[in-house]
């Protein structure tokens, strides 16, 4: 059952007509409803707003764009795709959410800021470990913002060939001008490291002071994204070029239980003991957690049954944790 708490939060929220924080209310409610047990109910609710979302938008009314894949030059350079997901569907701190929250706000009101001779916040560098919401961040921006999210393909941007791949660059850069978006650079360390580092090539060095100037010249309504696991091996002038540098880490305690009970939402989770199952997922990532979730979901299915064990789910979650250590004392792969 809703809380007083949240029916206050929905009725402010429909009183002043927001209705990206009445959907965000009325998925906590669905949330610890299925915290409760009560799987039904948290199906029904979010099935409403799922279809109350999609009823508000226009039909016909045009995108922000005007494509919904690339083209031209920009074919292998950039992919493009319209992701639904959104913030209040993710399990972040607070901090991050936060941040993340006023870069969408800060585009909705871009017009106003400009008129005062004020830039939105729009360049982001997402640094942390691997599977701890980076991309998906990216994703749940362009959802927010409704812009399609455009994945810039790193393996076809850098060639060999010398001043090539500073010349694809350039078109992303031009790009973001014409066709808003929001341009994700994942991996970033493969063009943002250290120009000192002593086994480079002086292409990457070029690519990478290209990068810079692009980036500062850049007054596009463009959000520009960067993500990387490595920030230590980034180059130390890119940190100033950024609006905003977000540091993510690996889930706490109650996120990682907020996480489980999100995933596992359609079984009935009232009888885990949470205890043990923290304890085992303990040092594991977003994702890792994730996909023990998915685990013991099949396992569940599989064995016709409706309820998660404890056993089942700590199992899944210490199995996704001895692979994780596995690959952490094997090191990171050479580049």
């Amino acid at each position: 059952m809703a809380s007083a708490e949240q029916l206050k939060a929905l009725m402010r929220s429909h009183n002043s007509g927001d209705d990206e924080h009445f959907r965000a209310v009325a998925l906590q409610i669905a949330a610890h409803a299925a915290h409760l047990g009560n799987n039904q109910l948290a199906q029904e609710l979010r099935a409403l707003i799922d279809r109350a979302r999609r009823a508000q938008a226009p039909v016909g009314s045009p995108r922000a764009v005007p494509i919904a894949r690339s083209s031209g030059e920009l074919v292998g350079l950039v992919t493009a795709s319209y992701p639904d997901t959104r913030l209040s569907e993710m399990v972040l701190s607070e901090k991050i959410s936060d941040c993340l929250r006023e870069v969408v706000s800060q585009y909705h009101q871009r017009d106003l800021l400009r008129s005062h001779g004020l830039r939105p916040r729009r360049k982001l560098l997402l640094v942390g470990p691997p599977g701890c919401g980076k991309t998906m961040s990216a994703s749940a921006v362009a959802g927010e913002c409704d812009l399609p999210l455009m994945f810039v393909q790193l393996h076809s941007l850098i060639t060999k060939y010398m001043g090539e791949t500073a010349v694809k660059l350039h078109l992303i850069f031009d790009a973001m001008v014409q066709t808003r978006g929001v341009y994700l650079f994942d991996e970033f360390d493969a063009i943002g490291s250290h120009r000192d580092t002593r086994n480079d090539v002086g292409e990457i060095r070029r690519v990478l002071n290209s990068f810079l100037q692009f980036l500062e010249r850049d007054d596009s309504d463009s959000i520009i994204i960067a993500a990387t696991n490595f920030s230590g091996m980034l180059d130390h002038a890119l940190f100033r070029r950024f609006d905003s540098i977000i540091a993510y880490e690996l889930p706490t305690s109650a996120m990682a239980r907020d996480l489980i009970a999100n995933r596992l939402t359609l079984f009935d989770i009232s009888n885990i003991q949470w205890k043990a199952v923290l304890a085992a997922a303990r040092n594991l990532s977003h994702a890792e957690i994730t996909h023990a979730c998915e685990d013991s979901a099949r396992n569940a299915v599989l064995a016709g049954n409706k309820a998660i064990s404890t056993e089942s789910l700590a199992h899944s979650l210490r199995a996704r944790n001895m692979a994780a250590h596995r690959r952490k004392t094997k090191g990171p792969p050479s580049r």
